[in-house]
């Protein structure tokens, strides 16, 4: 028997589909996207709670509870908690207030989280009869081989981006994976969970997906105001993604045009970091006292 934290109650369900769809989209207006820079961190994620946003129903089911994965899993979180604050995580970044006329969430009614043996890391899916139920299929193999020091944050990283497609919305299905996948990192970047070995970079495609499209996202959020990726999802609720009418409605801009804006800005930074360092190494050569040479 293990000896760990409180958790949800063990609830073994059958088999489900692997099929992934957002709620269906209802129409509404979208407010206009604000122009003032912001600071990159939003509210604080327990704001979800204090305003109100119903949640899901939470469950855990543990395939193999001998597997070495299930009792790191056991005692680098309590269950019911972690499953809970990627709620909130989620919520408080993507919508502004259950209260709000700009506020759809989706009819998510219950999220189950499975740790099972398996390759990779994790997927989310919807049930075949009932989309609003869904499940996280996380590996026990992946958890087991996270290092000692990493393991609570990576455990609570990938819960918060796999619980940002239990509540995001895709464009009636026409949404670029990269944009879906971009949206789920940049919560996560924004719930400060970012593994260190993430970096933003200027090479390749905007929708590349994941952590390289999710620093991007947080590039608009800073350049065209907080609020910039809720307006994103909420857009992809009510409308078929065309790409270039897309991104000019909701910043002015097409994207190849804010890619091309956000590559700059990281080569800027990239020179000046470099110019910092030449200069560092300059005054510390300058400051290291020189030897006469003495003749014999």
């Amino acid at each position: 028997m293990v000896n760990s934290s409180p958790m949800p109650p063990l609830v073994f369900m059958p088999p489900q589909s692997s099929r992934t769809s957002a709620p269906t989209p209802t129409s509404t207006s979208i407010p206009p996207p604000s122009q003032k820079p912001i600071s990159p961190k939003l509210e604080d994620v327990s704001s979800s709670k204090a305003a109100g946003f119903p949640l899901p129903k939470l469950r855990l089911e543990i395939r193999d509870l001998a597997h070495e994965g299930s009792l790191a899993f056991l005692k680098a979180v309590i269950a019911s908690k972690a499953l809970e604050k990627s709620v909130q995580s989620v919520l408080s970044l993507l919508y502004h207030s259950p209260n709000s006329q700009t506020t759809t969430i989706p009819t998510t009614r219950s999220v189950t989280l499975i740790l099972r043996s398996m390759p990779g890391v994790a997927y989310t899916t919807g049930s075949d009869l009932d989309d609003d139920h869904k499940e996280i299929h996380f590996s026990l193999d992946y958890i087991h081989a996270i290092s000692d020091s990493r393991k609570k944050d990576e455990i609570m990283g990938v819960l918060t981006h796999e619980m940002v497609h239990c509540y995001q919305y895709n464009a009636f299905g026409t949404c670029p994976g990269g944009l879906i996948e971009g949206i789920a990192d940049w919560v996560r970047l924004n719930a400060d969970l970012s593994p260190p070995h993430w970096k933003k970079e200027a090479s390749g495609k905007w929708d590349a997906g994941y952590q390289h499209t999710g620093y991007f996202l947080e590039y608009l959020e800073q350049r065209f105001g907080k609020g910039t990726i809720r307006r994103l999802n909420e857009k992809l609720r009510i409308e078929k993604y065309q790409e270039k009418r897309f991104w000019t409605e909701l910043v002015g801009r097409p994207v190849e045009q804010l890619w091309s804006d956000y590559c700059d800005v990281l080569d800027k930074e990239k020179r000046k970091i470099e110019e910092d360092e030449c200069v560092l190494v300059e005054k510390e050569d300058a400051s290291t006292p020189k030897m006469t040479p003495t003749s014999t």
